[in-house]
Formats: C-alpha cells, sequence, structure tokens
C-alpha cells in the first residue's frame, strides 16, 4: 500500500468472510462453489490511518468505528431468498443514504459471486465528489472501477485473485474506451 502514491478515497467490498460460496445456492449454481475468497475477512486495518474518505461495503463485518453516515442498498427483495438489504460503512460526515434497487439481471450478468450493480457504486461515489483518485484494493470483477470510468474518475484496483483481475481489468478497459455523453452533475 506504501508504494500506491496518492489516493483520494476508498471505496471498496472486500470479502466479508461469510463463505459466501459455500452457503448460497445462487452462488453455486453460477459456478463459483467451492471457492474460498471469502472464508475469511479481509484484513482491512491499514485502511483508517490512510486518513482518506472510505466507503466500505459489509463494513458491518468489520471492526471499525461507529459512523455517523452508513449507506444502505435496499434489494427491494420482496420476499426472495436474499438479504433484502446491503450495508457499507463510510466515515464521510453526512447523514445515512438509501438507494433503491432490485440486483436482478444487473449489468448484463454477474461475473462475480457479490459483484455490486454499478449503479450503486456510481451512487457512492458521488459522495466523495473531491475524490478524483479512487482505490478499490479489493475490486473483484472491477465494478468500482467501471463506475469511475464512467463518472470521469482515475481508478487504482487491487485484486488477488487471478481470475477476476482479469475479467476486471476487461471490464475496466471497456468502460474506460466509451465515451462519455453527459457529465457528472455537480
Amino acid at each position: 500500500m506504501p508504494t500506491l502514491g496518492k489516493v483520494d478515497a476508498v471505496v471498496t467490498d472486500p470479502p466479508y468472510g461469510i463463505g459466501i460460496n459455500k452457503s448460497n445456492r445462487l452462488s453455486v449454481s453460477r459456478g463459483h462453489g467451492g471457492e474460498t475468497w471469502d472464508d475469511k475477512p479481509a484484513d482491512i486495518s491499514w485502511l483508517l490511518p490512510m486518513g482518506v474518505p472510505a466507503i466500505v461495503w459489509g463494513g458491518n463485518y468489520f471492526p471499525l468505528p461507529p459512523t455517523r453516515a452508513p449507506l444502505v442498498w435496499d434489494k427491494d427483495n420482496a420476499g426472495r431468498d436474499f438479504a433484502d438489504f446491503e450495508m457499507a460503512w463510510s466515515n464521510i460526515d453526512m447523514v445515512a443514504r438509501r438507494i433503491v434497487m432490485r440486483p436482478m439481471n444487473m449489468d448484463g450478468g454477474k461475473e462475480h459471486p457479490t459483484q455490486k450493480p454499478v449503479r450503486v457504486m456510481e451512487w457512492c461515489l458521488r459522495f466523495v465528489p473531491a475524490a478524483e483518485h479512487i482505490l478499490d484494493p479489493f475490486m473483484g470483477s472491477g465494478t468500482t472501477g467501471v463506475a469511475c470510468a464512467n463518472l470521469g474518475r482515475k481508478f487504482i484496483g487491487i485484486e488477488i485473485e487471478s481470475k477476476y483481475f482479469d475479467i476486471a481489468c476487461r471490464r475496466i478497459d471497456e468502460a474506460y474506451r466509451q465515451p462519455r455523453l453527459f457529465e457528472e452533475p455537480a
């Protein structure tokens, strides 16, 4: 981490340590059963000392200080068998916020078992408006990077799983190649 240089914010969705690929029927049915990347929670102890705005999905699974500004993705679940919502911890000085969006058929498919919709990550990025360089140290299939490309932000991503790193590189490269028709709202 010290060799990365300056980043303005961290927006990430690290492994929570809940063994999603062993217990979730959708993960297993999509060919992700048996993967071990979520067997234990990620080490995020280095994050707070960075002193930059941070949004950490699944923050309730990590030893983080209380937040005044949790972010909630309300999945508009309607009784389905997955969680009704997910929470992100944030150290940003604002009030709590919520986005309502079903996860079904998002972004043309899921290439990672816990992939967030691009729209959810774009929503998160709008809470760190002065941040030009965004870091996602657990980038999975690259959704934060795609959201950065869509909003004209610079992105630094790290992923330990080569399969997901390759997917992320392809998705992010495709997103940066797309012309932006609209600027990010001020």
